[in-house]
């Protein structure tokens, strides 16, 4: 079994990416809201002190990897969960390629001899080798790095307090009387909207979430929290504090390298650089690692084709991590290295997911009311907190409207993509029929066309699922066929009613599955009744004798009396 995760190691995978967010963050928030960018700054961490709840709450009840598209699934159709898991991987990169290619640019700003573009190729390929060892292994460099890079924040802020103490207050003071271009109120929004790129990572850690041990993911959220939450208005409060607006304006690129050498003098500078180079090359890590178990999942699900979960002997879904990193080097192939759209994608779709992230969270609370949780965010903080990202993300679309039509140059050929997977069972169909009514009778290319797309339909129509029922009624048991009808292209399905000693089913139930064989003839449904105790033994061994994957099998919504948790039952997907 693959070692789970402690809270420093998941921290530091997800953390390197959320806390690199200092490198640029600040000058963002300062160009846009001025002397009040550290307000904005604070506003961003109360959403996200927000979001810890909403995240708590629905990873608590669902902890399956996947995060937004996990919680969508679960809740409701398997299409609308598709769009979330689309986004997600437009974000991770989006991130992973920009991340690459300015960690690379501020390692040639040091050694101007190192090739950008050859180096970044080089810097994905290096991490697509270290996740395909193992998660274990590649925790082990995102903790160094996150180390390194809290005592490299920690030591310039340091420095920056000495410097503002022993040399006066003179440019902080000016900077405060300078007068903000337009309303205050104007400048805060705008200041929070391009602040809350800063967050960009938190989403993660709930993507890889099976892989840490247990209690450790609100842990992480806690974390990152506390980290974006000083250093992020620290930095903007102690720049306005060395550097007049101007200047700041000017060296929004590396400002913390300007920092690091109007405070401690070039040594400094130099190690910010170094910071810099390692923190965002541990982005990329937390892209991989993210996508690695979101695509996993979709995979699992058919969303995605099934090839990709071929493990190697470290139990890596390596194909997945080929897949990426070959989507990652063909967007820098095409665009020559010249990123600066890529912006636009990353901040939109990333936005996009922390927003179907909170309405995950509410649809938990509709229609998964009785599934236990630790904990609960109330209506009103997931109400706040979404209504701030949507906020946001207008803001963002305002000031760059441009981002917009790069975003769905990117998006409208993934979702292409992912729906062509989840409906090429319909696509299949209108083959067939082209073939039938068009084709000629005795074409050999055609009945050879006819005889290949006959097998593949039928391959894909019939595989067998499973739901497991506790005497439920046939409204309940209506609402299982309208989902298998919606959401998985088969025609067999299994009722499973597992009895312990002595117990048997109730007298409607057989009589129940009668009518709803006979409303969905399209449907073959088989009832079982099966001896023995239901839980993870008993779903594990039926998985292996009727050859069903555990991610074919469904249950409803267990409540609070239930002695399993969802995890504990594998991929078993809650539908009702």
């Amino acid at each position: 079994m693959p070692k789970k995760l402690n809270q420093l190691e998941a921290t530091a995978i997800c953390g390197n990416d959320i806390s690199s967010s200092c490198l640029y963050v600040s000058a963002l928030a300062i160009f846009y809201a001025g002397q009040y960018a550290w307000i904005s700054l604070l506003m961003v961490a109360g959403v996200l002190f927000l979001f810890r709840k909403i995240y708590g709450e629905v990873v608590g009840a669902l902890p399956l990897n996947g995060g937004a598209y996990n919680a969508l699934l679960n809740t409701t159709k398997k299409s609308t969960a598709s769009v979330a898991a689309a986004l997600t991987v437009l974000s991770y990169m989006a991130t992973a390629v920009l991340s690459a290619s300015e960690a690379v640019k501020y390692a040639h700003s040091i050694w101007d001899v190192i090739p950008v573009f050859p180096v970044t190729i080089g810097l994905l390929l290096v991490f697509m080798g270290l996740v395909i060892l193992g998660i274990g292994e590649s925790s082990k460099v995102a903790v160094f790095i996150f180390l390194f890079h809290l005592f490299s924040l920690t030591l310039l802020c340091s420095f920056c307090v000495y410097y503002l103490f022993h040399n006066g207050f003179d440019t902080l003071v000016a900077n405060f009387k300078m007068p903000v271009g337009g309303s205050i109120t104007m400048a805060l929004f705008f200041g929070f909207s391009a602040a809350m790129l800063g967050i960009s990572g938190f989403e993660s850690s709930a993507n890889y979430v099976e892989e840490q041990q247990a209690g450790v993911f609100p842990k992480t959220l806690r974390n990152m929290w506390i980290v974006v939450s000083i250093f992020n208005p620290l930095i903007a409060f102690l720049a306005l504090g060395l550097l007049p607006q101007e200047v700041v304006n000017n060296n929004q690129d590396a400002l913390l390298s300007f920092l690091g050498k109007t405070s401690g003098g070039p040594w400094l500078s130099f190690l910010i650089g170094i910071d810099a180079a390692l923190v965002l090359s541990g982005a990329v890590l937390t892209s991989y690692v993210g996508v690695g178990g979101l695509m996993e999942r979709m995979a699992l699900d058919r969303v995605l084709p099934s090839f990709l979960l071929k493990r190697n002997k470290k139990k890596s879904p390596y194909l997945i991590f080929i897949l990426f990193f070959t989507l990652c080097t063909s967007i820098l192939l095409v665009t020559h290295g010249d990123l600066p759209s890529l912006a636009g994608v990353y901040t939109i779709a990333f936005l996009s997911v922390m927003v179907l992230f909170g309405i995950g969270n509410l649809l938990l609370k509709f229609n998964r009311r009785n599934l236990p949780r630790p904990e609960r965010a109330s209506y009103l903080a997931v109400f706040i907190a979404i209504v701030s990202v949507i906020a946001a993300l207008l803001g963002n679309i305002f000031l760059n409207p441009e981002f917009l039509i790069t975003f769905f140059e990117y998006l409208v050929p993934t979702l292409f993509v992912v729906f062509f997977m989840l409906y090429h069972h319909y696509i299949l169909k209108t083959v067939l029929r082209f073939i039938e009514y068009a084709a000629p009778d005795n074409n050999k290319f055609f009945k050879n066309w006819k005889k290949i797309t006959t097998k593949k339909l039928q391959q894909l129509t019939g595989k067998q699922f499973v739901f497991f029922t506790n005497n439920d009624n046939v409204e309940t048991l209506n609402k299982v066929m309208q989902y298998i009808k919606h959401n998985e292209p088969t025609k067999r399905l299994k009722i499973v009613a597992v009895l312990d000693e002595g117990v048997k089913v109730a007298n409607n139930l057989k009589n129940d599955i009668n009518v709803l064989d006979r409303m969905y003839p399209e449907i073959k449904i088989q009832f079982v009744e099966e001896p023995g105790i239901f839980g993870p033994e008993k779903i594990n061994e039926l998985s292996k004798r009727w050859k069903i994957p555990i991610n074919f099998m469904f249950i409803g919504a267990p409540g609070e009396q239930f002695p399993y948790r969802v995890q504990q039952l594998g991929e078993v997907r809650v539908i009702i």
